[in-house]
């Protein structure tokens, strides 16, 4: 296994982790234990940090896989497989600490169902789909806003009175909306072409 499958597969990792962390423990569990008594006090910060390092690492990995020609087909499966999981995971633990509402990970997540319900469909055909530019953008937006709902505006928040997380998050959705909708469109006629 070479290096960039590694850092993919770290970032695989890391995502449990974040979840550990920022899950808020029963206070009844954190009075019997310091562990989690530390991991309710100081666990989304952790978290944030973990998601972080795990978003860090995908602009990475690929590098990497470029650089030194280590592209290969597992890491063509894992990566963008870790993306998803990855911006899964934090949306629904955000939508269960009432941080987002639950149709922006409807939204987020579903996107990622169709697109890949497409490219299953593309791939029995024998037709690899790549990602665009927009799914690049949009991926790039969607972290941002994560991280920008994660430290609840901060420090922004002294800057000005608009929050900027709430504005990522608007942003994240439309670009999520209008990637899927691109791709959709402009994938699907090449496999109906295909099929004639």
């Amino acid at each position: 296994m070479n290096t960039a499958n590694r850092i993919t597969l770290a970032r695989i990792a890391l995502i449990p982790l974040f979840m550990l962390f920022f899950a808020k423990w029963p206070e009844w569990l954190a009075e019997s234990s310091g562990l989690i008594r530390f991991m309710n006090d100081y666990g989304l910060c952790i978290a944030i940090v973990l998601f972080v390092l795990a978003s860090g690492t995908d602009k990475l990995d690929g590098y990497i896989a470029r650089k030194y020609n280590q592209v290969t087909n597992l890491g063509k499966l894992l990566d963008p497989l870790a993306d998803k999981l990855l911006i899964s995971a934090a949306l629904i633990m955000m939508v269960q600490a009432d941080m987002i509402a639950s149709w922006v990970a409807v939204i987020m997540i579903g996107r990622e169902f169709v697109i890949t319900g497409l490219r299953m469909i593309a791939s029995a055909q024998g037709i690899a789909l790549a990602a665009d530019k927009l799914g690049k953008w949009k991926m790039v937006l969607q972290v941002a806003a994560i991280i920008a709902v994660l430290l609840s505006n901060i420090p922004l928040q002294w800057i000005n009175a608009i929050r900027i997380d709430d504005v990522l998050m608007l942003l994240a959705v439309c670009m999520t909306l209008v990637s899927g909708i691109q791709y959709l469109m402009k994938n699907f006629k090449a496999l109906r072409l295909n099929d004639m």
